[in-house]
This record gives C-alpha cells, structure tokens and sequence, in this order.
C-alpha cells in the first residue's frame, strides 16, 4: 500500500526545517507517526493464533514505504540550507543563518545549534563531501533524492 503525501505531512513538518529538534521530540514524533499509520492501516488477521492483532513498528514502515516524520524534516532542512548557501550577496537568510547574537549561553549542555543539525544531517546523508555539492544545483538535488530514495527503504547510507 502506498500512501500519497497527507495533511500530517505537510502540518507537521511546517516550518520545522528552520529549527531544532530534541531526542525526546523526535522519540514523540515518530510515536504519534506510528499511531496513525496504525489507525489508518487497521488491525491484520493472525491465522496462526485466530486473532486480530496490531501491527508492529517494521511492517507498518515496509507498507507505507515512505520517509519517516524525522527523514523528512532531515530532508527538508538540508534542503532549505542548499537554498540559503545559494543566495547571492547579502541577503537576510543568509545574514540570519550566520548571526551572532552576542549573548551567553546557559550552563550545562549546550543546545544543538540549528547548524550542528545540518552538519550532522550533511555527513548522515553524504559522508564528507556534501559541502561541496551545494552550490551546484543539479548535483544537489540529485543527492537529496539519493538520499530520500535511502530513506524510504531504511538503507544504513554509506
């Protein structure tokens, strides 16, 4: 069964490109992602045990075959930043991305910068040599579909 891009989509990943997300907000995304995939999928028949069961985390994601909530968020902020990289001059995106905003942080762990997330999406997706790809459009999305086409079958990228 395949399913075509739905509202949850597009509400739930509005705008999230431009921020950062928690472990627990991923771990809280993906839960209500598999909670309605399994309201929209039903229960199976268990012809083993002659009961209806729910299905499990693996066979939803191999019948949706579609990126996750996180590999699309993932996806739409690598590219959001080919975007922002590509701008000419100086423009205010491209100002914003690279503002300092002079204050202190707060003790403890420092909070993922929006960058670190890019950076670390950068290497999930391509290794070492995405950087350089950005500023080449075709190449650029070229690599973005690769990885989306990773994704959606849950390949481990290389």
């Amino acid at each position: 069964m395949r399913l075509k891009n739905t509202i949850k989509d597009k509400t739930l990943t509005y705008a999230l490109e431009t921020g950062t997300l928690t472990k627990t907000d991923r771990k809280r995304l993906n839960i209500f992602e598999r909670r309605v995939y399994r309201r929209i999928l039903d229960p199976v028949y268990d012809n083993e045990k002659e009961n209806w069961r729910i299905l499990t985390n693996k066979e939803i994601y191999a019948r949706v075959k579609k990126p996750t909530i996180i590999e699309t968020i993932t996806l739409n902020r690598l590219r959001w930043f080919g975007h922002v990289q590509r701008m000419g001059g100086n423009r205010i995106p491209e100002r914003v991305l690279y503002v300092n905003s002079g204050t202190t942080r707060l003790r403890g762990r420092p909070r993922n910068r929006w960058q670190d997330e890019v950076r670390e999406d950068g290497r999930i997706v391509d290794g070492e040599g995405w950087q350089e790809k950005v500023h080449n459009r075709e190449e650029w999305t070229k690599l973005l579909r690769m990885a989306g086409n990773r994704l959606i079958l849950h390949m481990p990228v290389e």
